[in-house]
Parts: structure tokens; sequence; C-alpha cells
């Protein structure tokens, strides 16, 4: 057997098993949800890529595999002249990278896709039953139950239910407006359809199962961050508690929601920046550290 298959098997492993079960399990996740996010989506780029990789070096002779996993550990891509001289097997296993490839890569632009549509649907809506608030710079829908959201993409909007403005102080307000304003700055909806496209494609693997149900968390918690530059924890705090009930389309974000007691909690109890760093850190380390036999090995052995 290839012994340079070792070093996608060991990604796939890493990336797909290990972190996400060390991540899921972190409790600095939460205290550093752009750290966390950052891992999820490093976890997610490295799986595809490794299990794309995987069968071109089954396929693969000595030689070539060697060649690949040498463009692999150095972040080398092939030029255009190589990929033009390439052989029978060569070109083999590139289909085959590239089929793997493919379906993740097909069900994050379906989601995207479909979210799209939904949201353009919501926004015709909102065009006839809405009315823009130039002092708020956010579209008023009229509804007595206190609600914020927004939808993310190119029909970007807030939307502030009647409810919520008479409701929320303006501080509140601001907080809330704020932390929506923060899910479109940061286009949180490509982590969203990420997440859901590798749950479709992989819906048994840990990297799909626990970032199914992070990431969303964890955006909702890097908004509010985002938000707390702008105001204070207490105006934050209470308006998730105002629009916990809140409701919004699926493809939108919603201030409030399942997540907002807990989200509550974090806001209200501050923490030192520090030390989850360090212990975000430590772990991507230690999983790092993990593949160093591996990529030794492949070093080292060229046929």
């Amino acid at each position: 057997m290839n012994h340079h298959v070792l070093v996608p098997s060991g990604l796939v492993a890493l990336t797909g098993f290990l972190v996400p079960w060390l991540v899921a399990r972190a409790h600095w996740a939460q205290q550093v949800p752009r750290l966390a996010l950052g891992v999820w989506a490093a976890c997610g780029a490295v799986f595809a890529t490794a299990t794309a990789l995987l069968p071109a070096q089954m396929v693969l002779s000595g030689e070539s595999s060697h060649r690949l996993a040498d463009m692999m550990l150095t972040l080398r891509p092939p030029t255009v002249e190589q990929l033009l001289h390439l052989n029978g097997r060569e070109r083999f296993a590139l289909a085959l990278s590239l089929a793997v490839l493919s379906l993740p890569a097909a069900a994050f632009v379906r989601r995207l896709v479909g979210a799209r549509r939904a949201r353009l649907r919501h926004a015709g809506v909102l065009r006839l039953v809405g009315r823009y608030d130039p002092a708020l710079r956010a579209t008023v829908l009229d509804d007595e139950r206190p609600a914020v959201y927004c939808l993310p993409g190119r029909s970007r909007r807030v939307v502030v239910s009647s409810g919520a403005v008479h409701t929320l102080t303006p501080a509140q307000l601001a907080a809330a407006l704020a932390h929506e304003r923060a899910h479109i700055a940061g286009r949180h909806h490509l982590l969203v359809a990420a997440a859901e496209a590798f749950s479709a494609v992989f819906p048994r693997l840990p990297l799909a199962r626990h970032g199914g149900t992070a990431v969303p968390l964890l955006l909702e918690m890097a908004a509010d961050d985002r938000a707390l530059r702008r105001c204070t924890r207490d105006a934050l705090a209470t308006a998730l508690y105002a629009l916990a009930s809140g409701r919004a389309p699926r493809s939108a974000f919603a201030a409030g929601g399942p997540s907002a007691a807990l989200r509550m909690r974090r806001i209200l109890t501050p923490y030192s920046v520090g030390h989850p760093v360090l212990r975000g850190l430590l772990t991507i380390a230690s999983a790092g550290l993990a593949m160093a036999p591996l990529v030794v090995a492949c070093c080292s052995f060229p046929g």
C-alpha cells in the first residue's frame, strides 16, 4: 500500500473526528467564538481537501504520489504546464479528486442558492408590507410581537417589528440592531451554508454533527461580541431577554431565539480573554503535532 496515503488519512481523522470532538467539549470555544469559528472553518476546508486527495494517492504511482505529497506539504499547487503534461493515471487521479471535492462544493452552492431565493421572496414581501425607517436604518414591520432579524447577502436588510420598537428602550434597540448588522458585515450566512452542506454530505461525521450545532451558536456569540463594541452589556442582555420569543424566517438571523438565555449569561459574566485564547491555541497546536510523525514518514521515503 502506498505510504503517502498516510498524510491525507491522518488529516481526515484529525479534522473529521479528533479536533471536532475536542472543540465541541472545550469551554474556551464559547469565550472566544471567532477563534472557534476559525477552527471549524479550517477543519472543514482541510477535511474536504484531504478527502479529495485520498483516492488520488491510492491510484498514483510511487513517484507521482511523492510529488503530490510534496506539493501538499509545501502548499505548492501544480502549475498549468504540469497539469497539461499529466499521464493517464495522473489524469484519472485528478478526476477522482475533483469528483470527491464536487460533493461538498455542490451541496454548499445548493444551500446558498436556496437560502438566497428564500431571502429574495421574503424581501419582496417586506417591500409590500414593511416601511423603511431612515432613523433606524431598518425596515419596520407591523407586528405586536417584539422581533429583530436580518436578511444577509445581496438582499441585506435589518427588520424590526413595531412591537420591538415599542417594547425596547433606545439603548436596547440600538444593541439589537448592532447585533444584526454584525451578522451582515461578517457574512455569517456563508458559514451557515457550509455547515449545512457538510451535514448533508457527511451526516454521521463528527465534524458535521458537532459543527452543525456549534457553528450557528458561535455565530450568534460572535455577533454579540461585535455589538458590544457599540453598546453596553446590560443593554444587549436585556434586549435578548425581550426578544427571546421573537421569530424570524429560516434564512434570516434573529437577535433572540432559543440561544438567548445562554448568550445572556455569557454577556453578563465577564472573563479573561488571555486564558481562553491560550487554551484554544494549545488545542490547535496539539492537533498539529499529532500529524508530525506522518509528515516525517512521507518526506523520508519517496517511493
